[in-house]
């Protein structure tokens, strides 16, 4: 008999279990593209991005994601040849250098495929599984675990017509309808992770909206993951370049942590573990009281 999880925060994955419930998880950018917003071009070099790969699991990354293909508003797209080709290699050594779970983010069934038999543990889907008619299947069969994004058309259109009567709301019976579309594809919902979608396709008005009232998605019974990391928002706040924006990150994870979120998916580990531990404490005193004596 399976397990009923969706209450309790378990995330189910190929070859193992994201505790979810227990603490929240980060989980480490990896982008081997020339062109993402924020590292693109930085980590092409597969050495180059297995030595960042690790450095982020000793930093404390729970969950490793590697994207080749920029889903940046005004992306070009690439064919299955090219994502493979950039990412493919990196895949097969960051399988063979730690036990770290590795997700994919792809919204190609192919790609996903070859990258699940290589050792992937999960498939980070933009499109909710609506890009390519065999996702559901190659998530199904393979017992991955899923995440599941909210964004308005693709990235190339997504910026165009950001409209809402109530973004929250509509991100909402979005998720809703997705869970209902992989749940009927075969995927349990227990293997599901939502991400209201940050960036994609919201203003800065519908990002904050979104983090000031994230709880609302919690009627979803599915855990949350959150990208905040150096969003355009939050330079905008700041009026900051994308390398400056690390306080700001770590302001808008606190929120998302407070309102429910149990997995943040940033580019810089290190200070962000910092910021999730005290949280985490805040949240719950009497655990942190019990790991050690009180100053």
């Amino acid at each position: 008999m399976q397990t009923d999880t969706s209450s309790s925060g378990l995330l189910l994955v190929r070859g193992g279990v994201l505790p979810l419930g227990d603490r929240v998880h980060i989980m480490g950018i990896l982008n081997v593209t020339p062109d993402s917003f924020s590292d693109g071009g930085r980590y092409m070099n597969p050495d180059e991005a297995l030595a960042h790969a690790m450095t982020m699991v000793e930093d404390g990354a729970d969950v490793l994601d590697i994207g080749a293909e920029s889903s940046k508003p005004g992306a070009v797209p690439i064919d299955a040849q090219e994502e493979r080709r950039r990412l493919m290699p990196i895949v097969r050594a960051i399988c063979r250098r730690t036990a770290v779970p590795l997700s994919i983010d792809t919204a190609k069934a192919s790609i996903a495929e070859e990258a699940l038999d290589a050792g992937a543990a999960m498939i980070n889907d933009i499109s909710a599984l609506r890009f390519d008619a065999r996702m559901a299947e190659v998530v199904a069969k393979s017992g991955a675990g899923l995440v599941l994004m909210h964004m308005l058309g693709t990235p190339q259109t997504m910026q165009q017509a950001a409209q809402y009567a109530d973004v929250v709301e509509e991100v909402k019976l979005f998720l809703m309808a997705r869970v209902k579309a992989a749940n009927e594809a075969g995927i349990a919902s227990d293997r599901i992770l939502l991400d209201p979608g940050l960036g994609f396709g919201k203003n800065r008005t519908h990002n904050l909206a979104l983090l000031n009232r994230l709880d609302s998605l919690l009627a979803l019974r599915r855990p949350l993951m959150v990208g905040v990391s150096r969003k355009a928002f939050i330079g905008k706040i700041l009026d900051r370049p994308i390398d400056e924006r690390v306080m700001g990150t770590a302001a808008a994870v606190a929120v998302a942590i407070m309102k429910g979120a149990r997995l943040v998916r940033v580019h810089d580990v290190a200070p962000i573990r910092d910021v999730v531990r005290v949280i985490e404490a805040i949240r719950h005193p009497q655990q942190s009281a019990a790991a050690g004596p009180d100053s």
